[in-house]
């Protein structure tokens, strides 16, 4: 079995190892999902039940492949959402989640994407919304290898922290190796806007309402790529805001 990791490797900086211990004997090996070539894949990831829940997925798109998942993390006590996703040429990835926690939460997104051929994109929206004393996180690497020219890839990160002992911790980051690249990453952290709250409340809201509906702007968009009918996990995140708000 392989060794339960420690907080001295960079992408388990901020894991709850103890949290992590107790999962950690059906999760060593990761899931594996290959996308042939030409095919396409959409996933939505919804949170369960349980206090500790952690998903590990190695991911390969073949060339012209694509695939998008949506994903809320919202475990009431440690959650983490960790992908390795190598693109071939022409292939398509996109990744949009949400960190929703409240309370003593340990919510983090771990990913690693590598554009290994030409001509690959990569899209990754994480947007978290944190109060009492919870933590958010997400730890994201773009690594382009030589070869792999014409390769785009964007990575967008907003935290909304409701309370002062909520923390939120953002390191996207670029390791590129190919000349002819578009690569881009943004991260920011912040409050809601006082502006914005007294307008909805002068025309009605109340304090409670008003927080929800900014904070369901500022999450909301991120499902607004979903294919077909399934919308559940917007109204699951409408649920998880309710209780943070």
């Amino acid at each position: 079995m392989t060794a339960l990791p420690t907080r001295k490797l960079e992408a388990f900086r901020y894991a709850d190892i103890d949290a992590l211990a107790s999962v950690w004997t059906s999760l060593a090996q990761p899931e594996i999902i290959a996308i042939a070539a030409q095919q396409k894949l959409q996933q939505i990831w919804l949170p369960s039940d349980e206090d500790v829940q952690v998903r590990r997925v190695e991911m390969t798109l073949h060339a012209g492949a694509s695939a998008s998942i949506f994903a809320l993390n919202n475990a009431s006590h440690y959650g983490r959402i960790e992908l390795d996703v190598s693109l071939h040429e022409g292939a398509d990835f996109s990744l949009h989640a949400a960190n929703i926690g409240g309370g003593m939460s340990n919510l983090e997104i771990v990913t690693i994407v590598r554009h290994l051929e030409p001509s690959a994109t990569s899209r990754q929206v994480i947007r978290s919304v944190l109060g009492g004393k919870a933590v958010g996180s997400y730890l994201g690497k773009v690594a382009v290898a030589r070869d792999a020219q014409h390769s785009d890839s964007v990575q967008s990160i907003k935290a909304m922290l409701l309370d002062r002992g909520a923390s939120a911790n953002a390191k996207p980051e670029l390791e590129i190796y190919a000349d002819d690249v578009k690569c881009a990453h943004g991260a920011t952290v912040g409050e809601l806007d006082r502006d914005q709250l007294f307008y909805a409340a002068a025309r009605g809201l109340d304090p409670a309402g008003a927080r929800a509906l900014l904070l369901g702007g500022f999450v909301g968009g991120l499902w607004d790529g979903i294919e077909g009918d399934d919308l559940g996990i917007a109204e699951l995140a409408r649920g998880a805001l309710r209780k943070v708000a």
